[in-house]
């Protein structure tokens, strides 16, 4: 996401904000954002409510799968853990620490398996369901959109 469009959201969140809408619905060029007064009810991940919210209000957008983007089939099978958030994803919990989890790792719900960085927030991201990790997504210090696919657990 570049100034540009960052500007751009705020205005929205802005707008919802100063205004009576409870729910904006806005797309251009394939991407879409969908801002909420409130958190969604179908919220699947459980963040800092500072990393979610501006305010009161809730922003959501379409998933982006970096796999879709460039028409590549989706995962075999398993939970895809998403980005719940735009930022900086890390495998580790600081510089020359060893990763949270490996491919082959067992997991737990609930296990920490990385870190999103959002405006210096470091915001945990954990398992969803139990089982082995069966695909890391992304390169530890890469940017991540909100949506991209970060791992793969196949359930046990």
């Amino acid at each position: 996401m570049n100034l540009k469009e960052l500007k751009e959201l705020k205005e929205l969140i802005d707008l919802v904000k100063s205004s009576e809408l409870t729910e904006l619905e806005w797309e251009r060029a394939g991407v879409r954002v969908r801002i909420c007064r409130g958190a969604p009810p179908t919220a699947r991940h459980a963040l800092h409510e500072s990393a979610v919210t501006v305010g009161s209000d809730a922003v959501q957008g379409a998933p982006v799968d970096r796999r879709e983007a460039e028409g590549e089939p989706p995962p075999e099978s398993g939970v895809v853990i998403r980005s719940p958030i735009v930022g900086t994803f890390y495998r580790t919990a600081s510089p020359g620490a060893p990763p949270y989890v490996e491919v082959g790792d067992r997991v737990r719900r609930g296990q920490i398996l990385c870190i999103v960085e959002a405006m210096k927030l470091m915001n945990e991201i954990e398992s969803e369901v139990d089982g082995v990790v069966a695909e890391v997504c992304v390169d530890n210090a890469r940017p991540v959109e909100y949506g991209e696919a970060l791992f793969r657990i196949e359930p046990s």
